[in-house]
């Protein structure tokens, strides 16, 4: 796996998690701030994180590859709209450079996968 990938899938995994690790240290990231809650790009990035979360409670069928797709697809647009409002948001350039390339990276293999789905019966 290229760095680039490794990095991009470190970054997803925190995602994720950073989230839950907070809660389960006392800290629920959704109250610790009114501030940060009222900043256009804090709200954006929950309503993001939100419809991922909705998008990724899928109806499993069983099939380990199928599930996985489906919920990838999910996780990955959740990525797309996560980086849109970095590029809408954000300053730094680096992170817009990388909010760029998790667009066109996480773009390319949603296609991939919806294709792949499409000829295995997803």
């Amino acid at each position: 796996m290229s760095l680039k990938r490794n990095v991009l899938a470190l970054m997803l995994a925190a995602v994720v998690a950073f989230p839950v690790l907070a809660q389960e240290a006392g800290h629920d990231m959704h109250q610790d701030s009114t501030k940060a809650e009222a900043a256009p790009s804090s709200k954006a990035f929950a309503e993001a994180n939100a419809r991922m979360h909705k998008d990724m409670d899928i109806v499993f069928t069983g099939n380990a590859d199928v599930d996985f797709v489906r919920g990838m697809i999910a996780h990955h647009q959740g990525a797309i709209d996560m980086a849109k409002v970095e590029l809408e948001h954000g300053k730094d350039e680096a992170i817009r450079k990388l909010a760029e390339d998790v667009i066109k990276a996480q773009e390319a293999e949603i296609e991939m996968m919806k294709e792949w789905l499409a000829r295995n019966g997803g």
